[in-house]
């Protein structure tokens, strides 16, 4: 008689652990029945509710917490309960949220509790507490600098409204040129040769073409318009610069990773024009020991976007492949059967992921390695597969760099092209002596 196989029980690994279903008015926590008569609870969103939560949780001795990330309602809660000493586990709600059967925020809080005690729950990346704070202040930057450029656009539309041709003559109408022309059109100058005279003496136009380029309608609607979006342009410039010296100071505390001499800027780098006015490329080259800048494609603004996302801890990503499988930019193993489903890649939302897309865009024309890379992707599937790749390689060499403090080494694009030309040429005799034959190269007519 053949006995059944028995499979072993799961076991308990955190017993001492509570879960929570998030809301927006009102918050079901669960804990172990053992330790309370009454062990599903609701309590409001207020913040005397949450306390009452946190002590009640503490006082039945609970140590470890899970919940799920639903909008921003969590982050209160979170923080409240990090701070009482408890450890919580944020969970995407993506990954539970197709267990069938629960039809109540009763039930998912009990089967947030079960799923925690056994160990079956990943927690969501979330960096140090001084990180976040430093993160708050990047992505309230990020926002202005987005809603300034609103106005920037609508400033350029009621100049064309007036047929005030004027970004057709210099590069940026928020540049030293356009808006010294702009501020004078507002004030009241419409002779186009004195308006034309404003012009930097770096703009590459001649005073004539500019001049004739500001001969317009100037009707009194489209002022009125143009004046109010250079003001709240100018309001969100100050802002701006509120929130730089926010940053600044922040950065301040951190503590220091390297007291050695920064490095030389990266021959051809310019300051980015949205750049703050303090030195922000020192400031993070101190807090993280690597000058991320010398890697081609990141400024200061996008290394500074990424470590606001990502933390300073390296350690918190165990491999290169963890560090690019959290950001979403590599190959997706969709596997049924043994037959390879889907590569592409996952669809998350991800600040640092962008930045890493951006840079890689931006090596589109550069005669770089990565640039000479972005191009043969480009060459064989496209732009967006391109774009994709080419980040997924930054940030591999922006983890290897975090790691190991190593400095970036540029090769070039001849040297990228000459390495790719051998491994080919290597490729096609390694298939020609499995067929047989021998790749003899033609000799060079002189």
């Amino acid at each position: 008689m053949v006995r059944p196989k028995v499979e072993p029980e799961l076991k308990k690994v955190h017993p001492q652990a509570a879960g929570i279903d998030i809301g927006a008015s009102e918050h079901w926590v669960s804990i172990p029945s053992e330790l309370d008569p009454e062990p599903v609870r609701k309590f409001s969103c207020f913040t005397a509710e949450l306390y009452a939560l946190a002590d009640w949780l503490t006082s039945k001795g609970i140590t470890t917490v899970a919940m799920e990330s639903t909008g921003v309602y969590w982050i209160p809660l979170f923080q409240i309960l990090e701070t009482s000493g408890l450890e919580v586990r944020l969970v995407n709600a993506h990954f539970v949220k197709t267990v069938p059967g629960r039809k109540s925020d009763v039930l998912d809080c009990q089967w947030l509790q079960k799923l925690h005690s056994y160990g079956l729950l990943s927690g969501s990346f979330r960096p140090d507490d001084q990180v976040c704070v430093f993160r708050s202040y990047i992505r309230q930057r990020d926002r202005l600098t987005k809603s300034a450029s609103v106005h920037i656009q609508r400033m350029q539309k009621a100049l064309t409204e007036m047929n005030v041709q004027l970004h057709r003559v210099v590069s940026d109408i928020t540049g030293v040129t356009g808006m010294a022309i702009i501020r004078a059109i507002v004030t009241g100058e419409r002779d186009p040769q004195r308006l034309a005279a404003l012009k930097d003496p770096r703009a590459k136009r001649s005073t004539d073409e500019i001049a004739a380029a500001l001969v317009g309608d100037y009707r009194v609607e489209h002022l009125f318009v143009l004046k109010q979006e250079l003001n709240l342009y100018d309001m969100y410039q100050q802002q701006i610069q509120q929130c730089d010296q926010q940053i600044e100071q922040c950065l301040s505390e951190f503590d220091s990773q390297n007291d050695e001499p920064l490095p030389p800027r990266p021959k051809g780098k310019k300051p980015s024009r949205n750049a703050p006015s303090f030195d922000l490329r020192s400031h993070l080259y101190r807090i993280s020991g690597v000058d991320f800048t010398q890697i081609d494609g990141l400024e200061a603004l996008t290394v500074q976007a990424i470590i606001s996302e990502v933390g300073l801890d390296p350690t918190r990503f165990p491999t290169a492949k963890h560090f690019a499988s959290w950001l979403g930019i590599c190959p997706g193993s969709k596997i049924s059967g043994g037959k390879i489903l889907s590569s592409r890649t996952r669809k998350v939302v991800n600040r640092a992921a962008n930045a890493f897309r951006l840079a890689a865009q931006s090596l589109a024309n550069s005669r770089t390695a990565l640039g000479g890379f972005y191009r043969r992707i480009r060459t064989r599937s496209g732009a967006p597969k391109a774009i994709t790749a080419t980040a997924h390689k930054l940030a591999r060499i922006f983890y290897h760099l975090w790691t190991t403090g190593e400095s970036f080494i540029d090769l070039g694009a001849d040297a990228y092209e000459q390495q790719y030309q051998q491994r080919v040429l290597k490729h096609l005799k390694q298939r020609a002596k499995q067929m047989g034959f021998d790749l003899v190269p033609e000799p060079t007519v002189s």
